[in-house]
């Protein structure tokens, strides 16, 4: 049956039904296999339902869950057909949804890359992409879900107590990369400074860039390190005392590499910068 996709419980109750659809019943012929597979698939949608769902519909991406199948989720309103590209290879038709969005669950570990075919056209990224390893151009990495690093009794800084460094990531230290900006955090404080603010660092075309025509608003810039470096970076900086501030760029995109367009109205004349 196609599962049910109504707002509040009904939306939860078309997560489990999908979930547990894709994910099987168990061992055929075994009555006790089918429940434990529901009961598993049932436990694992609510478990990441808050995760994939916000007060406006669910949420946009590549979202891992157990046994190496991760959750697809976009919006392509102007899309009839969204197929998943695995590698070179077409996986399969997400389901289309309410609202314009289409998911699915399929064998796809962190890692692996992915993009979208859109009525036959593309392939092309996810808009939501958390990881564009070979570039603005190349396809979208599923990442792993990580909680953040414990840092102690790290709780931030008023703004009376910042006094800021502007780093641009790419030219900040020989190496160009968060790594090198981390290595410089000592020197930072020993100068007087207790927050580091970094210019754009969401993906972008070239290996450098001032970072204001970014297209991948989710995805750290893989030059620099991507979420792995930032991750780090901030933690060090975290336990050295030290607050990291980060520049972004929500009101407009750059030209190349952008690929929200092709899946539907990402953007509004209605507001003018």
């Amino acid at each position: 049956a196609r599962p049910r996709w109504r707002h509040g419980c009904g939306r939860a109750q078309g997560r489990r039904d999908e979930l547990v659809r894709l994910r099987g019943p168990g061992s055929p012929g075994r009555c006790a296999g089918r429940r434990r597979g529901r009961i598993g698939a049932v436990a694992q949608a609510e478990e990441i339902g808050n995760t994939l769902t916000t007060r406006t519909g669910l949420r946009h991406g590549a979202f891992p869950l157990d046994g190496d199948r991760t959750w697809f989720s976009v919006w392509a309103p102007s899309a009839r057909r969204v197929e998943l590209v695995l590698g070179d290879e077409p996986a399969g038709t997400l389901s289309a949804r309410d609202a314009g969005y289409h998911t699915g669950v399929f064998e796809a570990p962190a890692g692996t890359r992915y993009r979208y075919l859109l009525d036959g056209r593309g392939p092309f990224a996810d808009p939501a992409s958390r990881s564009q390893p070979d570039g603005v151009h190349g396809p979208s990495e599923v990442v792993a879900r990580r909680r953040a690093e414990p840092v102690g009794s790290w709780r931030g800084l008023p703004l009376s107590a910042q006094v800021i460094c502007e780093v641009h990531v790419g030219t900040f230290a020989a190496t160009g990369t968060f790594d090198g900006v981390t290595a410089a955090l000592g020197d930072l404080a020993d100068a007087g400074y207790s927050t580091v603010e970094l210019m754009p660092v969401a993906s972008f075309p070239g290996t450098r860039n001032w970072g204001y025509d970014g297209v991948f608003p989710y995805a750290v810039h893989a030059g620099y390190g991507g979420r792995d470096g930032l991750a780090a970076l901030c933690g060090a900086a975290h336990r050295a005392g030290i607050a990291v501030v980060v520049d972004v760029v929500y009101n407009h995109f750059g030209p190349d590499g952008c690929v929200l367009g092709e899946f539907g109205p990402y953007t509004t004349d209605r507001y003018l910068t």
